[in-house]
């Protein structure tokens, strides 16, 4: 870490050692698969909250918010406005009934509403997501870490990530939990420390932030137009309800964590926590965001040295006036990820930049620990056991997730690697997570609300909303000539109308079929007694 100072480098080191002690720790209680996936159902629920918001406020979170409100303004912020029905939803119907199943895996219901294929189906997806979910914070992270070491991506990925699966695999979902406790507590004063940071340094303070924010629109929710689009406040509220609902409700992440508790109240209240902290810590970001911009506004040259550093990555052979025609013509939305770890790099003192890389280092080991412990349990229960060997011993289990969770973290960062070069981190994850997630929340939620709703209408609403988020996700690559043929809603959109289309199809296709059975009555005879 050739640009960090001494008192950094071992601020940075012993955060990790501390996360691989802590899995050293925990891996004397992981005797059982039970053990490891549900930590024996004993942790309290004020944890399991702390936990939730940690695996929420990711690296995505932590450098792809402020990017996004440097680049654009608050409309991303709608999506945790979203998050408190989304919970109501959750605590009210979910959380009851998968502490009533008592099943580990949150999929297994949808084998016995409607066959094996509807589980397979729906691990399928969570699996994909969960790969886009790793890869897009191995990305995150390893950008950050990059403007302050001068190390490739890929040479961070493979180091942070030996850290978090040595930890992951050794302690189990009882290390994963209690990590991101200390990780929720760690990020959050990381942002604290960064936003009083670019306030304490800016010319005019608060008040100039205030100017240029309003002069430059960078406090908008987006527009209120029923336009569905563009990425107007009706597009993100509705994405982020759908996809809130899809995380606290069907996500294995989280359903996990509802076994962990101790009863059914404890389990809501972790729900109720998470979004208690998170919705005002996601504003922090916002406000974050929009000071960065408001600060480099204010000082051009280090405006100009973000935008040169962003045109050589592109242009790595031009010329310096080649360079600097480019950088010229970029806009704010496609430097903003690179804003906070330039500011990171050339403002913040000796010993504090420490801290903030480990807010940061937290912000992605609490949510990729927590896909790979999941991802592994899915594999296990509901791939492994469920078509290759169903009576596995208590050893034997506890081997299979001690190597599943270890092969899912590689395949993350392998899926970080490949992401190198994107734009904006935090736009390629709701992307990729539409798209695997909608169909899996549609189908999910026929099985519980329609209760007539058999395996051929859940089938065939299935792969008819597959087909809608096919077209949808890639018909902007359809011929000009056929251009009626595009999709004209937004990207976001893909995953609500996914979802509605495999829950109202199916509730279609369910009545239909009710009709279709229904027998008309024979007259009605009176009988006369001689």
């Amino acid at each position: 870490m050739k640009n960090l100072p001494v008192i950094d480098l071992l601020v940075i080191v012993a955060y990790l050692i501390g996360m691989v002690a802590v899995g050293v720790y925990f891996s004397r209680n992981n005797k059982s698969a039970d053990q490891f996936t549900k930590a024996s159902g004993k942790i309290p629920g004020w944890a399991i909250g702390m936990s939730i918001y940690a695996t929420f406020l990711s690296s995505n979170t932590f450098l792809g918010v402020p990017g996004k409100a440097f680049g654009s303004n608050w409309n991303s912020f709608v999506f945790s406005l979203a998050m408190p029905l989304s919970a109501w939803v959750a605590a009210r119907f979910f959380v009851p009934f998968y502490r009533h199943t008592g099943e580990v895996s949150a999929y297994t219901h949808l084998e016995h509403r409607f066959g094996a294929w509807a589980r397979t189906y729906a691990v399928a997806c969570f699996l994909l997501t969960q790969l886009a979910r790793m890869g897009s914070i191995f990305f995150g992270i390893a950008l950050s870490l990059q403007a302050l070491t001068g190390y490739p991506m890929a040479t961070i990925m493979i180091v942070v990530g030996i850290c978090i699966i040595l930890y992951t695999v050794m302690g189990g979902m009882e290390a994963v939990i209690w990590t991101e406790v200390v990780q929720g507590v760690i990020k959050t004063a990381g942002a604290l420390i960064i936003l009083y940071l670019v306030v304490d340094g800016m010319p005019g303070g608060i008040d100039k932030i205030v100017e240029i924010g309003k002069a430059d629109d960078k406090f908008s929710l987006g527009s209120f137009a029923p336009d569905f689009t563009q990425s107007t406040f009706w597009v993100v509220l509705l994405y982020g309800f759908f996809m809130n609902l899809n995380n606290f409700g069907m996500d294995q992440n989280y359903v996990q964590r509802y076994h962990t508790t101790t009863s059914i109240k404890e389990a809501t209240r972790s729900i109720w926590l998470c979004v208690y902290l998170y919705v005002p810590v996601s504003l922090v970001f916002f406000v974050l965001g929009s000071c960065l911009y408001a600060y480099y506004e204010s000082n051009p040259d280090m405006l100009m040295a973000v935008r040169m550093q962003v045109a050589g990555e592109r242009l790595p052979n031009g010329s310096p006036e080649a360079i600097r025609q480019l950088a010229s013509t970029l806009t704010p939305a496609e430097f903003g990820d690179k804003v906070m770890p330039h500011f990171m790099v050339n403002r913040v003192p000796a010993g504090l930049v420490g801290l903030i890389v480990a807010a940061i280092l937290s912000a992605a080991m609490s949510t990729i620990s927590s896909s790979m412990n999941a991802s592994a349990t899915v594999f296990s229960v509901d791939i492994y056991q469920r078509y290759l060997k169903p009576n596995l011993s208590g050893g034997q289990s506890l081997r299979l997730l001690y190597i599943a969770t270890t092969v899912f973290g590689l395949l993350g960062m392998i899926t970080g690697i490949a992401m190198i070069g994107v734009k904006s981190v935090l736009d390629i994850w709701w992307m990729l997570s539409g798209i695997f997630a909608g169909g899996m929340l549609g189908l999910f939620l026929l099985g519980m609300i329609s209760r007539q709703t058999r395996n051929t209408e859940a089938w065939t609403a299935t792969v008819i909303g597959l087909l809608v988020i096919v077209w949808m996700t890639f018909s902007a690559q359809i011929p000009d000539e056929y251009a009626a043929l595009r999709s004209p809603f937004h990207q976001n959109m893909i995953m609500v109308i996914g979802t509605l289309a495999i829950f109202l199809v199916g509730l279609l296709f369910t009545k239909l079929r009710g009709k279709k059975n229904t027998t008309i009555p024979e007259p009605h005879t009176t009988v006369i007694q001689p």
